[in-house]
């Protein structure tokens, strides 16, 4: 009798990687937005930079109340202070970028490309979020969100040719979000209490949060409720107490609180 052969094995297949994956779309995404870097640029452009000489040049406490340009400082604290941490690098570059005189409508290459690529590092911030927010998710549901989210063209076109940093923040709201899906309402509260400080239109959600916190987090009895709702509320009020109290101890109170609700 003829001996009979062993079936041959195939190779299994390799595991899927969703962190591999991920990179990948980011530095497709990534690779477009440096192509753009020499393409359009709005008045928004002038202003962020602008925003990076009054957080450089001067002293806190006069960051709300400047007028060397007509793009005076109107976005929340918490925004001042990342515009404050990109003007360290700005300032190593090219230091007439942050030159609160010399800097006006300063529009060399240095300054195109720092801010530039700027916003392109701050969307690792988007990849984070869009990370934490489809962990859990099945492959299919992965791979959609992250075509509309990181590979969105709006997003291409408000952040990287009309030039903010919306990827950034958003990337913020995402991890918000996150943390109510996973049961961490407390945290998600505090990470959205400070998505307000940076950009004061994300108020339109605070509704939605606060009846979400108020029915899931909050509702569970009277005394136990109420509880949760004083530290909810202390919390929020940690945050914009730490965003704020610099200018309040600076007589600032009402310019940013002006940018806050405005």
């Amino acid at each position: 009798m003829e001996a009979q052969t062993a079936p041959k094995l195939q190779n299994p297949p390799k595991p899927r990687n969703p962190i591999t994956e991920l990179w990948w779309f980011f530095a497709i995404s990534a690779c477009v937005k440096l192509l753009l870097i020499p393409a359009y640029k709005s008045t928004d452009f002038e202003v962020h930079r602008h925003w990076l000489a009054i957080t450089h040049s001067l002293p806190l406490s006069q960051w709300y109340s400047d007028e060397t340009s007509i793009w005076t400082l109107d976005y929340p604290p918490f925004f001042a202070y990342f515009e404050r941490f990109l003007s360290v690098f700005a300032n190593l570059i090219d230091p007439q970028i942050v030159h609160l005189q010399k800097g006006l409508n300063y529009s060399s290459n240095t300054v195109l490309y720092f801010q530039r690529i700027s916003v392109i590092l701050s969307d690792l911030c988007l990849l984070y979020g869009v990370f934490r927010l489809t962990r859990n998710s099945d492959s299919m549901k992965q791979r959609m969100i992250w075509v509309l989210v990181i590979w969105s063209p709006m997003l291409v076109i408000v952040d990287h040719l009309h030039f903010q940093y919306n990827g950034f923040l958003l990337g913020i709201l995402l991890i918000s979000l996150s943390c109510l899906e996973e049961g961490r309402d407390l945290m998600g509260g505090l990470i959205f209490a400070v998505l307000l400080c940076f950009k004061h239109l994300f108020a339109v959600a605070a509704p939605v949060y606060f009846v979400y916190l108020l029915r899931h987090y909050c509702w569970k009895g009277l005394v136990r409720g109420f509880w949760r709702l004083s530290v909810l509320g202390t919390v929020v009020v940690a945050v914009f107490a730490l965003a704020y109290a610099p200018f309040v101890y600076h007589g600032q109170v009402i310019s940013p609180a002006l940018a806050f609700c405005f």
